[in-house]
């Protein structure tokens, strides 16, 4: 047996789950202590204000400047929420619809009979009825749909409450706008990784109410938790990328390219658009993002191991083995974000990235320390898993071996992101040479950077996917999947620091602050840029070991004793499903294309058609822009969604679980390619244009300034880049691993009823 008891157990995952929404409050307590107002309440620090003043030039207005940030935040902050009302009134009327289908579904598995059956693995065992599963998997799908529009909804919140907290504090220096950014990514990471975390101990600890000593039905029906996690967050990250982007487009094309004025001047109708969408695609979208990985690695990993030794011995501590890698996550990333805020001061503007780098680092060397600290006492010595029919023996150092070498592997893949998307290596820097000869060159490189982006991330996959497959099967992999996630509060903290640092920078553009100002926020974005890539990489990476050992576990739940690529059933289903990213990419980009055109012509239109615009005398329409945006994403996220929602139940109902098993391994293998191809050539494209604006380097002098020919196919690549890295890129992760684990949830009604068309032929 485990050293870690029953009782220490149920203590530990939901004191740790507290602790990590302790310290996000905390972290907010401290952002809200930037004040974004000049009135001075009976009693408070006058001195603040003026200190607050002490960086601007003396012909600045200090007072006018703090009260235009606070005036475009809240503009800001309106156009969001009122963009997430709209969007989750619609994702409301999906989880029911999509609730309902996954009670019909499984509840005709049996007939909806309430009698007890044969338990599907041990077969000498009575388990609950099948329409138990139905109901309990309908509840978890909308618990883990609830929790992740409200991870997405809090994380927008907080990115809009401190975008304008960070520029002000950037007039003090770039260290107290680092850490005022920094903090607030802090206090969404935690959020999230916290929350999953409680949400999902307490949904295991009710249902089991009901199911007793079946855990076998209880695990199943916990998969539905990632499904719900994992299907708002597709529908949230296309919406808030094709939202994002289409203003990100129009407001670059005709500001920057025809009209040569900077990026976020107060000028340009789309510039709060712009602003919006940072936060609905990049943090609110990315915030469901990462906690459908989070979800469904977990659900993936307690649902084998309620298969294996774990489960039919009823080893609690070793059955939430996944929750107490989670809850020492929580504990390492709360000492790592120390090192950033409190322990280690920024100065100067070089020592911002190596300090988020550092993060990854720090976090990883403490959580290895960590997995070998819970492996010791949460398994015991020696235990059996799982293995397609066969039992495996496995000791307890195999899993630590498992959950490290996902945890490394996730580094490899960050700092890998990290050298082909930052403008401090040469990769970029060739891209950004490439601009000499124009927007065609420029193309060309930066498509050839990001298929060479691949290799390595790959090669780090496939060694974590063998390690772990070896040593504990597709348990070791789930748990992989896991330890790459493990330090998924830190990833969050250093994601949703770009997007601040971003909206920090067009505040401060549009307040009409200092150049010092914004080019200490330039520095900020430029590093975001950057940070935002590497957590990109992370999600993928994840996704492909969280789609793998989903896809094991729907193989072992459908009955399927091997998948022969050989048999026509399973190779239409492989070449099929390696179709889907392309298919889905082509669907995202169009809309991304659609919206923008749109946008395009608005902005040409007020440019055209408001007398003194360019002047500055006039103010522009920003709410049309702002409409157009809305409108499009909403209308444009359900094709693309509905390909993904559909395609495993269309494939699973007429083709059966054979062909579902080729859709699941194409769509996986092309996904994760196409994925990381995108999002790295989008971000190398993003910072090769920042480089070339900074001008901080003899070389960066030589392409530019801003407006010239060079800059100008600068700014073309980024713009086709824009949609690849933050609509198509992202999204593809999402669509492997809902695909999986959708099936694996709906696998008892396919393998009952599943084939139809075969079945008439």
């Amino acid at each position: 047996m485990a050293v870690m008891g029953e009782i220490a157990t149920e203590i530990v995952i939901p004191v740790a789950a507290v602790i990590g929404i302790g310290f996000a409050l905390l972290q907010w307590y401290l952002v809200s202590a930037v004040k974004v107002s000049n009135d001075v309440s009976p009693g408070s620090n006058n001195e603040y204000n003026e200190r607050l003043l002490e960086d601007e030039e003396e012909n600045v207005d200090g007072h006018g400047v703090v009260a235009k940030c606070a005036e475009i935040q809240n503009a800001i902050s309106l156009g969001a929420t009122s963009f997430l009302f709209t969007e989750y009134r619609y994702l409301g009327i999906f989880m029911v619809a999509f609730g309902a289908i996954i009670f019909i579904f499984l509840g005709s598995v049996k007939g909806f009979s309430t009698e007890s059956e044969p338990c599907t693995y041990s077969k000498d065992k009575l388990c609950k009825p099948a329409l138990a599963n139905a109901v309990f998997s309908t509840i978890a799908f909308l618990l883990g749909a609830l929790t992740s529009v409200l991870s997405g909804f809090l994380g927008m919140k907080i990115a809009t409450y401190a975008n304008a907290r960070t520029t002000l504090e950037a007039r003090k220096g770039v260290g107290k706008a680092f850490i005022t950014a920094f903090r607030s990514g802090a206090v969404m990471g935690f959020l999230l990784a916290a929350s999953g975390l409680l949400v999902l101990y307490i949904s295991i600890n009710l249902f089991g109410i009901y199911y007793g000593d079946d855990w076998e039905g209880l695990y199943e029906s916990i998969t539905g938790y990632g499904l719900g996690g994992s299907s708002m967050a597709l529908f949230g990250r296309v919406g808030g990328g094709i939202y994002t982007k289409a203003a990100d487009v129009g407001a670059d094309l005709v500001g920057k390219v025809e009209r040569n004025i900077p990026e976020d001047d107060p000028r340009n109708p789309a510039v709060i658009a712009d602003n919006v969408g940072d936060n609905v695609g990049d943090i609110a979208g990315m915030g469901s993002d990462l906690f459908g990985s989070y979800a469904e690695s977990s659900c993936a990993a307690l649902f084998v191991a309620s298969i294996s030794s774990f489960g039919i011995n009823h080893d609690f501590s070793a059955m939430t083995y996944p929750l107490i890698i989670s809850s020492m996550g929580i504990v390492v990333c709360l000492i790592t974000t120390l090192f950033a805020t409190d322990f280690f001061e920024i100065k100067t503007v070089e020592q911002i990235e190596p300090s988020l780098k550092r993060q990854l680092l720090i976090s990883t060397v403490l959580m290895t320390i960590g997995i070998a600290i819970v492996t010791y006492l949460a398994l015991p010595t020696n235990f059996t898993l799982y293995n397609f029919g066969v039992e495996k023996s496995v000791k307890n150092w195999h899993l630590f071996f498992c959950v490290a070498v996902g945890l490394w592997a996730g580094l490899i893949i960050g700092y890998t992101t990290e050298y082909y998307t930052s403008n401090a290596y040469s990769p970029v820097q060739d891209v950004a040479d490439s601009c000499r000869t124009g927007a065609a060159t420029n193309v060309i490189f930066g498509l050839a950077l990001g298929y060479k982006s691949v290799i390595i991330p790959i090669f780090a996959i496939a060694v974590a996917i063998y390690v772990s497959f070896s040593l504990a099967a597709m348990y070791g992999i789930a748990v992989a999947a896991l330890g790459m996630l493990s330090t998924i509060a830190t990833g969050l903290a250093i994601d949703a620091y770009g997007p601040i640092s971003d909206n920090a920078g067009g505040i401060a553009e549009m307040a009409g602050m200092s150049h010092k100002i914004r080019e200490r926020t330039d520095s900020l974005d430029a590093a975001g840029n950057t940070t935002a890539a590497i957590g990109k990489g992370f999600a993928i990476g994840s996704a492909a070991l969280v789609s793998l050992a989903l896809f094991g576990a729907f193989v072992s739940r459908a009955g399927i004793k091997t998948v022969d690529v050989l048999t026509p059933k399973v190779f239409i289903g492989l070449i099929v499903g390696a179709m889907l990213p392309y298919w889905f990419s082509a669907m995202t980009m169009k809309s991304v294309g659609s919206a923008a055109l749109k946008m395009v012509e608005e902005v040409r239109r007020q440019f055209n058609t408001i007398p003194g615009l360019m002047e500055g005398r006039a103010k522009p329409d920003y709410a049309t822009c702002v409409k157009i945006s809305t409108d499009a994403s909403l209308k444009e996220m359900i094709p693309p969604g509905a390909l993904v929602m559909l395609t495993p139940l269309i494939a699973g109902t007429f083709f059966g679980v054979e062909t579902l098993a080729g859709v699941l391994a194409g769509s996986l293998i092309s996904g994760v390619q196409v994925a990381i191809s995108a999002s790295n050539t989008g971000g190398a494209w993003d910072n090769a244009k920042k480089y070339i604006e900074a001008g901080a380097s003899e070389h960066a002098r030589s392409l530019g300034p801003k407006g010239s020919d060079c800059h100008k196919a600068a700014v073309i690549g980024d713009t086709i880049g824009d949609p690849l890295k933050d609509t198509s890129g992202p999204s593809l992760n999402i669509l492997i691993k809902l695909m999986a684990v959708e099936s694996l949830v709906f696998a008892p009604f396919f393998a009952t009823h599943g084939g139809l068309l075969f079945k008439w032929l």
